[in-house]
């Protein structure tokens, strides 16, 4: 077998001490496969999930103490991050923060956006770092709902390149799009108890868009 036949890795190690492991996850792999190769050689507990198709950071607990201050600091929006973003056409504004509100359709395994209730309210900030006609975004999570980020920037006009779900397929055929443009890039612990030697802490993916 050549090295290009070879199966790409399922992620790359970023950060693993006796409390956490950081992974930098390939596109196209589950975050479920992820956990389940760490926990096959080592304790560890699953935290918070990333789309199969969203390349970037995760992070997992490696022991029931490090794992209570994680969930605690996901839930209280203690741990910032940011994603990358390649997108059809350049946001105006250059910068903003929109809100909105977020529709699960468990049936159909996507989620619809509107300006106005019901549903689950979602923030979603960006900033246009490169301007073109596929523009490159920051964009920082204050909500982190389902499909958010993808959904998101959609509705406002502006789908990530090289989504199937809710992108534009056309673009995405014209420009031989074989995958989504979208990584979570940088992550931020703010934490304290068994994970105060992280607080502060900022790890960063490898990968591209």
């Amino acid at each position: 077998m050549t090295p290009a036949q070879e199966a790409k890795p399922a992620f790359f190690p970023v950060w693993e001490d006796e409390n956490v492991i950081v992974v930098d996850k390939e596109s196209g792999v589950n975050a479920e496969a992820v956990f389940s190769e760490l926990a096959a050689r080592r304790e560890a507990y699953f935290i918070h999930r990333l789309d199969r198709n969203t390349a970037g950071l995760m992070i997992f607990a490696g022991t029931r103490a490090a794992e209570a201050e994680l969930l605690a600091a996901f839930r209280e929006r203690r741990v910032e991050k940011v994603y990358l973003a390649r997108v059809v056409g350049t946001p105006s504004p250059a910068h903003a923060v929109r809100e909105a509100y977020l529709i699960k359709d468990a049936a159909a395994k996507r989620v619809r956006i509107s300006n106005v209730p019901p549903g689950e309210k979602i923030v979603t900030e960006y900033e246009v770092a490169e301007a073109g006609e596929s523009a490159l975004l920051r964009v920082t999570l204050h909500t982190g709902r389902t499909h958010q980020i993808r959904a998101h920037l959609a509705f406002l006009g502006y789908p990530v390149a090289g989504d199937e779900k809710y992108g534009d397929s056309a673009y995405n055929r014209s420009h031989h799009l074989t995958r989504q443009r979208l990584v979570a890039k940088e992550m931020t612990l703010f934490c304290g108890g068994v994970l105060s030697y992280l607080s502060g802490r900022t790890f960063t993916s490898a990968r591209e868009v």
